[in-house]
């Protein structure tokens, strides 16, 4: 039997994959491609936008094409959100949502065998910590390990907190086993994410924050570098900068999430800071790490979002000058409070918007990748063709260099940029 998967979202979400694949594996499946023709396929769902949604529904369809007789199974934040439908619409042998994951061979088997469609989609607002695990990631040298679920700001655009339920952490030494599990595998750089990073540990009772899982994957003696997922503007105090900077493994390049740079609409939106607040942890993290890489995400078209107020986050987002921006038209998501406000936007004017912001992005991009020409940096290569090899510095710029080979890691010159590539020489 043939198991093929297709992940659609965020880190979390491959990485719940990866758990799910693992399992089906250690039950004799063979693993298979997307494109080929497979007896089960996986379509794990994103429902953040509207294009996720659709996203998600079309690989249904096209895995219902490539084998019409295959089993499918429906899983992850749209298929929490609307399980008894997608049951009904897509003909799924079985729909799963954010939790039960650890199961879903059992409960793929369970239904074939009795010759029935299964719904297992459960409330999650309550639920515990799932504690799925990883051996391997795609790619040689670099793997995801989640170590926190779930979300609790309600911010006014978003469903997941609907969808992933509470946060939820993982216990510490659950962490510190599978990062050394990863680390002997080889994987030489781990990314720490989660849905809401920043929560981490908060559920836990015991004073635990995410610094001293970040201390104690640290400690282990194979990882050579640790990345942090996404982070909110809050955690970024000069404090916590100031213990990274004593951390020389943590990768110099952070994830604050923006959404908006006008004051005005980031208080509709919910968020918990205003641009002062965000200025402040940009500046306290380049403190620390003076040519540390900044990414951010932003939105365009909120509801009520005038021109006045795109104009300043434009301005904002220039000022913060980010390394990169990735920009999204705002979504209406039904059960929201943001989608009942009045005000919309037409969607013209913010697919325009956003156009805007994108070609915003790629100027302050290319300022920064100009900006790093001539420094020496440490990079992770990861493949080699021709005799040039690629790999990651730890800013995560990807970096061409000839004599290099995958899986180890070597110090260079940075030579050239050409969009988001660099050129560089060992040294």
């Amino acid at each position: 039997m043939k198991v093929a998967f297709h992940t659609l979202g965020c880190k979390v979400n491959q990485y719940d994959s990866q758990a799910m694949l693992e399992l089906f594996e250690r039950a004799g499946y063979e693993a298979g491609d997307f494109d080929d023709v497979c007896d089960v396929y996986v379509i794990n769902t994103c429902t953040v936008t509207g294009t996720g949604d659709k996203k998600s529904l079309q690989a249904v369809r096209r895995a219902q094409r490539l084998n019409p007789n295959a089993e499918i199974v429906v899983c992850g934040c749209l298929a929490q959100r609307d399980g008894e439908k997608l049951l009904d619409e897509t003909g799924a042998r079985l729909v799963l949502g954010t939790a039960r994951r650890g199961e879903v061979v059992e409960l793929l088997e369970t239904a074939i065998s009795e010759n029935r469609r299964i719904c297992a989609v459960t409330d999650v607002r309550r639920a515990a910590f799932e504690p799925l695990l990883i051996t391997r990631h795609e790619g040689r040298t670099r793997a995801t390990l989640k170590i926190q679920e779930g979300c609790d700001r309600f911010c006014t655009y978003c469903i997941i907190p609907y969808v992933r339920g509470g946060i939820r952490s993982r216990e510490p030494d659950d962490v510190r086993a599978e990062a050394g599990r990863l680390s002997e595998a080889g994987y030489r750089e781990i990314v720490l994410t989660g849905i809401h990073l920043t929560s981490y540990g908060r559920d836990l009772g015991n004073g635990v924050s995410l610094l001293d899982v970040v201390r104690a994957v640290h400690a282990l003696p194979g990882v050579e570098r640790i990345r942090l997922g996404s982070l909110e503007p809050v955690i970024a105090t000069r404090a916590f900068a100031e213990a990274l900077g004593q951390l020389p493994k943590v990768c110099p390049q952070f994830h604050l999430a923006l959404q908006s740079g006008c004051d005005s609409v980031l208080k509709r939106m919910r968020r918990r800071y205003d641009t002062a607040a965000f200025r402040e942890s940009a500046a306290a993290l380049r403190a620390v790490f003076p040519d540390c890489a900044l990414t951010t995400d932003v939105m365009s078209g909120f509801p009520g979002e005038t021109e006045e107020e795109h104009r300043q986050s434009l301005a904002f987002c220039r000022e913060i000058a980010f390394s990169r921006m990735h920009v999204f038209p705002y979504s209406e998501r039904e059960g929201t409070p943001a989608a009942a406000m009045p005000g919309a936007v037409p969607r013209h004017i913010r697919e325009e918007r956003a156009r805007e912001l994108i070609a915003l992005g790629r100027q302050t991009a290319r300022a920064y990748g100009e900006s790093q020409v001539g420094t020496e940096r440490s990079v992770l290569f990861e493949t080699c063709e021709d005799g040039v090899a690629a790999g990651y510095t730890m800013e995560y710029m990807r970096c061409l260099c000839p004599g290099a080979r995958p899986g180890e890691t070597r110090r260079v010159l940075m030579t050239g940029f050409d969009r988001d590539t660099f050129t560089a020489r060992l040294f």
